[in-house]
């Protein structure tokens, strides 16, 4: 049978990182954890579960997560972050073909939101990832802070279960995140030397508004679906600005 191996990457997960690692250990043969360099109780929890812990100042989410693919024992990797935890579906499923995994190149899964104070049935779902992979053909890219697993083969498997992503605790906890990923999402923009303009943080905003609040009637998740839908319109509105700004200020002052 296949091993598993689960890699997560750290820094102050304190709160959540004990249900992630606790949910993991029924799936998986090891569990290796990149931690930022926490200076709360991060490493004392995780260590009760593991000894493959490295630390490692962060550099970057898809190269922090990366350094965990390359630090694993087993090709087969089972990657979440440290707000996530396994349902006890998904567990079941993936139990049900570990034995088998190498019939796909890969396997993705639903992630279902718990946000502030209630589960988000639809503009944040079923929101699928890939997660579990075979590290000789696939390995996390896309654009910081949003990460994806990039795999070379076509035959994904999607697995039954949630993985259950408890993300914000609170609206001021999901702004200060929106100013952090707006920063990262800015710079990678200016550095991949993306293409926008005047109008990019309007048209681009509006759209993620109209996604998720409209197309997968997000209104049906009542306030708390209308507090994602316009916090998402902002976060990729103040994105766009950022870089913008980032933009002009790298080629000099000029007048619009």
């Amino acid at each position: 049978m296949p091993k598993i191996s689960a890699c997560i990457i750290s820094y102050n997960e304190e709160k959540k990182i004990e249900d992630c690692l606790r949910s993991l250990l029924p799936v998986v043969d090891e569990i290796v954890l990149i931690d930022s360099l926490s200076t709360d109780r991060t490493l004392e929890i995780a260590g009760k579960y593991t000894d493959n812990i490295f630390k490692q100042p962060f550099l970057g989410h898809i190269e922090q997560k990366n350094l965990a693919v390359e630090k694993a024992t087993h090709d087969w990797i089972l990657s979440l972050d440290c707000d996530e935890r396994l349902s006890e579906r998904l567990q079941q499923s993936i139990l049900a073909v570990k034995d088998r995994l190498d019939n796909a190149d890969a396997y993705c899964m639903s992630r279902k939101t718990f946000y502030i104070y209630r589960w988000l049935n639809h503009c944040w779902y079923p929101d699928i990832k890939t997660r579990l992979f075979n590290r000789g053909s696939s390995r996390w890219g896309g654009t910081n802070p949003h990460d994806h697993i990039e795999t070379q083969g076509q035959n994904i498997v999607r697995l039954e279960g949630d993985i259950y992503h408890y993300s914000f605790d609170s609206i001021s906890d999901h702004l200060q995140t929106i100013d952090k990923f707006t920063e990262i999402g800015a710079d990678e923009l200016v550095r991949k030397n993306k293409s926008f303009n005047l109008f990019s943080p309007l048209t681009h905003a509006s759209w993620i508004f109209i996604k998720l609040y409209i197309l997968k009637r997000g209104f049906l998740d009542g306030f708390a679906g209308l507090t994602v839908s316009v916090l998402s319109y902002m976060h990729v509105y103040i994105k766009y600005s950022k870089a913008y700004i980032k933009r002009k200020q790298l080629g000099g002052a000029q007048s619009d």
